[in-house]
Parts: C-alpha cells; structure tokens; sequence
C-alpha cells in the first residue's frame, strides 16, 4: 500500500459527499458465507446497499457495477469487537464510576487507521471506553465509511449501545494507587479487586433505587398529573438502562477470579447481557460462561504483557467455541487490525477448528456480540453489502485482501490504492450538486487535522 501524504490541515469540510448505498455484481467467487456453507463459482449482487441475491449466472441489472471474482474467495465484513481507532479520547479516569460519557462525542472520521482497516478487508468496529474505570464510557459501534466528513455518517445505524466495565489492576492502578504518585491527590476506592466489586454493587444499588423511583413516579402520574419526577441524574440513568437491558455490557478482564464474580453480581442484579473483553484465563471457566450465556472476545495469542496476564493459552478461542461460548477474536490495535483473518487463523492453527468456526471469531460471532447479527456477520439474503474479496482463502497465511465493500460501496481496492482514496469512493452523486466530477475532487491530496 501507498503512503498516505497529509500536506496540509483540514480547514473547511472536505468536497467528497457521504456514500450512499450502491448496487454492485460480485461474479465468479468462491463464497464463504460462514452460516450457510461455501458455495463456489457464486455471485452475490448487492442492491441499495443490501445482499438482494445469491447464485450463479445472476445479470446485472442496468447500471450496476460489476466486479469479477474468479479464483478468488468472497467472505463477510471483518468485525472488531474492541478497536480504539477513530477516537480522539479514550479514557475519563478522573472517577471509578463514568457511565455518563460516551465515545460517539469523540469520533475522529479522519481518522487514518480507519482506511488502514479496510485494507484488511474490515467493515465494521466497536469503538471502546479505556479501562481506567469500574463502570466506564458508552462505546460506538461504526461502519468504516472511509471519506465521509461528519461523524454521525460512520454510525452504525440501529447497533444497541453499549458500556465498557473494566476489572483487575487498571482501575486500582489509575484510582487506588494515584495518592502514591507523589502528586498529592488521595487514593480513592478501588485499591483491590475487593474495592472494584464494591464499586460494582453500589454503582448497581444506586442505578437500581433510581429505577425504581422513576417507575414509581411513572405509576404516581397516571394518578396525579403534579407528581414530581425524581431529580435527573445522567450517570444513574445510564446504570439504569443496563439494569433495563437497553444497553449491553462488554467488560475488561483477564483472570477467572473476577469473571466469576462479574457474573454473580450481573446475575444479582438481573443483568444477562455481558461480553467479557481479553478474558486471557476464560478458558478455565468456559462451563460457567455458557452456562450464564456470557460472550467472549479475546486476544489469538497475546499474554504475559503485564502480571495478572501473565497466564493464558493459545487454545483460549478453541476450548471456549468448543463448551458453546460465542467467541470472538479482537484486535484492540490500530495496527492488528488489519491483520484480524490472521489471528483467526492462529485460532485454527492451535485449536483445530473449521473455516467456518474460525471465520465466525471475526464475522458473526461479533455481530452477536454486538446486536447486529441481523444485519452483518455472514452473506446472507437481506444481509448489509459488507463484504470482502480475498485473493486466496482468508485462513491462508498467504491471503491478501483485494476489496473492501461496506453497503456496496467499494471503500478499499488495492488495485486503485491511491494517495486518497476518498476521491476514487464511486458515491452515488446527489442531483442537486451542479459541480462538475473535477470540481469534486479539487481539495488535494488526504489531509487530517491530526497530522
């Protein structure tokens, strides 16, 4: 791939329209649709940015693109279920408890590393709080809509929220130890993984004591129009909405210890929906996971980069997908990103799994994990565009992604790999723009107000 060259900073909106969805023909391919089997010599057309039909000797309608695929392998969008790309902040470590802040204020569009995922053929990622905190920010789920200019463009429309929780020595290291620093603020809870239950249950206990007086007043105003509602607090109607189910937890954690006792404080409180992020030791409480129907994303092979991930196994993936655990292989880099069909692989490699078992740790398992299954994870009729066209099998060692579709739109082409490739996105153009195509693409080259 090309170097990008930043030769200036943004100074007015970038002249290249938001992407709608795009009709497109991908012909010839061998499909990998991971629910449904692989299907060769398959084509998948797209319209409106949605899967219309899957088969063989399918004509393009007029107008629509198409894009030959022979002798090469057609797989969903890549998922990263824990990314921290296209974030211009990740942590508010300034309290335990910062349920009330939310990553979509913090979405960098610009963002290169978002064009660095689409060239490993990734469609779509979870944007994640830090783990300074107990009970962190609410993450954004984002389609890699690489040259669209307002950050509401690259939500993912309809993906549930979701909050980031975070176990072990993060929050004692940021909260509990701080007075230690020499910088004369006084530690505050937690210091151990015993403070960070009790934060746990308390932060609970006040979510829950709101919810109730807000169904209270709910049942009192039917009754008495001048009933007062309870005093709005943000922090404690985010912990409501979890006790509520209305958003899904995804949880920092590395040791079997503290997964277990997530689980019986979850369980305490009504709470069914977690995913548990790293989870380097779940394998040693695999039973227990599927038993609660907790979710998994961790990490292929990575471990002993700190203490309290000093054990783990490569086999992680295999033994959780083996006792019926959804499981999902992240990145949490901006570069491994690109590599996740990799790290899928080293999952296959170490614990025997099939294509289609290693091909879901980054496609539908994360989809599931995230709420969105319904709409991306596998090629399915009615599914989104997102698709991504490898010239080898995506296990293999040797696959290199070629195209990277999201809503039919060919955001990544490594034949057309240009400095920017904003100005090669084929955007459906909006009739009331009376600019030439030359007068569109007059700003230059790629340019970032962060570089």
């Amino acid at each position: 791939m090309k170097t990008l060259r930043f030769t200036s900073l943004i100074v007015c909106a970038l002249l290249v329209l938001p992407a709608a969805a795009q009709d497109v023909l991908i012909q010839g391919g061998t499909v990998l649709t991971v629910t449904n089997g692989t299907l060769t010599g398959t084509d998948v057309l797209i319209r409106d940015g949605r899967i219309a039909r899957i088969g063989t000797g399918l004509e393009a309608p007029e107008g629509v693109d198409v894009v030959d695929a022979s002798g090469k392998y057609v797989m969903p969008g890549i998922i990263d279920a824990h990314s921290h790309i296209a974030l211009t902040s990740v942590n508010e470590g300034t309290s335990p408890v910062t349920a009330e802040v939310r990553m979509e204020d913090v979405v960098d569009p610009y963002d290169l590393g978002i064009y660095r995922a689409l060239a490993g053929g990734v469609t779509a990622a979870h944007l994640m709080h830090g783990s300074a905190n107990v009970i962190g920010g609410q993450n954004e789920t984002i389609k890699l809509r690489w040259g669209i200019t307002d950050p509401d463009g690259v939500r993912f429309e309809g993906a549930p929220r979701t909050i980031k929780f975070a176990l072990g020595e993060n929050p004692t290291r940021v909260h509990g130890l701080r007075g230690a620093s020499g910088g004369g603020r006084p530690a505050i809870r937690p210091a151990s993984r015993m403070g960070v239950e009790a934060v746990l249950r308390e932060t609970f206990e006040a979510g829950k004591r709101y919810m109730e007086a807000q169904d209270a007043y709910e049942a009192e105003r039917r009754r008495n129009p001048r009933a007062v509602p309870p005093v709005y607090n943000q922090r404690l109607e985010t912990m409501a909405e979890i006790l509520r189910g209305e958003i899904l937890v995804h949880c920092h954690s590395y040791r079997a210890d503290e997964i277990l006792m997530l689980m019986r404080v979850l369980k305490d409180y009504g709470v069914d929906k977690i995913t548990f992020q790293h989870a380097n030791e779940a394998f040693k409480v695999a039973p227990e996971l599927a038993e609660f129907g907790a979710y998994a994303s961790v990490f292929s092979d990575w471990w002993s980069y700190k203490f309290e991930v000093y054990y783990s196994t490569a086999y992680n993936a295999a033994i959780l997908t083996r006792n019926g655990v959804t499981t999902s292989v992240n990145s949490d880099s901006g570069n491994l990103i690109r590599h996740l069909y990799h790290e899928a692989a080293k999952a296959q490699r170490y614990g025997g799994l099939s294509d289609d078992e290693a091909l879901a740790l980054i496609t539908i398992n994360p989809a599931i994990q995230l709420g969105i299954e319904e709409r991306v994870g596998s090629i399915e009729v009615g599914k989104d565009g997102d698709i991504a066209v490898f010239d080898a099998h995506p296990l293999s060692i040797y696959a290199t992604p070629l195209m990277t579709f999201v809503d039919g739109v060919r955001y990544f082409d490594r034949a057309m790999d240009v400095d920017d490739m904003r100005l090669e996105v084929n955007v459906t153009t909006d009739p009331s723009d009376e600019r030439t195509e030359a007068e569109r693409h007059t700003h230059g080259h790629s340019h970032s107000p962060h570089n």
